[in-house]
């Protein structure tokens, strides 16, 4: 098979680094200096256990692969807020020996949110969902890390809807396990991604006011969790928990430190910090919004993390703009008001 990463940041260049150091064929999808930086120098990936470059092919866009190839592979690694326009550029594309990659090729989606499957079936037949646990950071053109240790993330994967039969994916999680991953493959993987979503609902108010310490900022993550947790209760959702998903990872994916590389924050944090002007936070507590709307539940929590992190994207600000105090000032008007 070849591997198609489509958004060799911070989740596809580690995974595309580790499936190539593995022997596995990559091409990766990159763009600007990014794309400059990966043909120049190659895929730089920096772990506990040293650097890695591997120097893979690199194209902008489909069109520059031509005809796709049947055996093709398409990992989606772009932040949700770019699936569609991605989804689209790809679904539409011929394949050697007939049809299109919409119909023949199985795309995966390696992102965080829930709603990325749903847009890729509708130009998919051949959908996989992935719940990724991958500490990963984009430190700069060409060059990511991954603090994850021994392995560098767990990989649930898992075809959506579930129960449809796909005959890659056996094979794809052997690839990854190869490649140090683990890849379980539970019947139904959203349960795994809903309680991702959980997890990531502090990414935004890490956004905010910088690391989560201290009794306030953790305090206001258990809130924006409890809001969470709420309404896929009250949905009829299912989300695995804690202690479960804890035992998934155990000893085997502890987060080390990466020589040379100072910790970072999280993927929204990452993002205000190149200055990305759209952020996931739609699609994270923007989803718990969504779904605190449809059955009755109130989330000011996630509604002001939502939307003031989508002011700092819009304004140009950066990570860290808002104290703790601030934060919580919008809170109680949007209760009040």
């Amino acid at each position: 098979m070849r591997y198609i990463v489509i958004g060799a940041g911070a989740v596809g260049g580690t995974v595309g680094a580790r499936l190539a150091g593995s022997g596995r064929e990559v091409v990766c999808v990159a763009r600007g200096a990014h794309r400059e930086a990966l043909e120049r120098d190659g895929l730089r990936l920096v772990t506990p256990d040293g650097e890695h470059v591997h120097r893979l092919p690199v194209v902008g866009g489909p069109e520059e692969l031509g005809r796709l190839r049947a055996d093709d592979v398409l990992l989606l690694a772009v932040k949700s807020q770019d699936s569609v326009a991605a989804l689209d550029a790809w679904a539409a594309r011929p394949v050697a020996g007939g049809g299109t990659a919409g119909e023949r090729l199985p795309v995966l989606c390696f992102q965080n949110g829930v709603a990325n499957e749903r847009m890729a079936l509708r130009r998919f037949a051949r959908v996989v969902g992935v719940c990724v646990w991958l500490p990963s950071t984009y430190l700069e053109a060409g060059v990511v890390g991954a603090g994850g240790a021994p392995l560098t993330g767990i990989l649930h994967l898992g075809t959506y809807p579930p129960g449809r039969p796909e005959p890659a994916l056996e094979a794809v999680a052997a690839d990854l396990r190869a490649s140090h991953f683990d890849a379980p493959l539970p019947e139904d993987v959203m349960p795994w991604k809903y309680a991702k979503l959980l997890d990531n609902l502090p990414n935004a108010i890490e956004a905010l006011v910088g690391p989560l310490e201290g009794p306030e900022a953790l305090g206001l993550v258990a809130e924006a969790r409890a809001e969470g947790v709420a309404v896929l209760e009250a949905a009829g959702i299912a989300a695995v928990g804690e202690e479960e998903a804890g035992r998934a990872r155990g000893a085997r994916m502890r987060l080390l430190p990466v020589p040379g590389v100072p910790r970072g924050g999280g993927s929204t944090w990452q993002s205000l910090r190149r200055g990305a002007v759209s952020v996931e936070a739609d699609w994270l507590n923007g989803e718990i919004v969504l779904l605190g709307r449809l059955h009755g539940v109130p989330t000011p929590v996630n509604e002001t993390l939502r939307r003031l992190v989508n002011e700092l994207a819009r304004t140009g600000g950066g990570p860290g703009a808002y104290t703790l105090a601030e934060v919580r000032e919008r809170i109680v008007a949007a209760v009040e008001g």
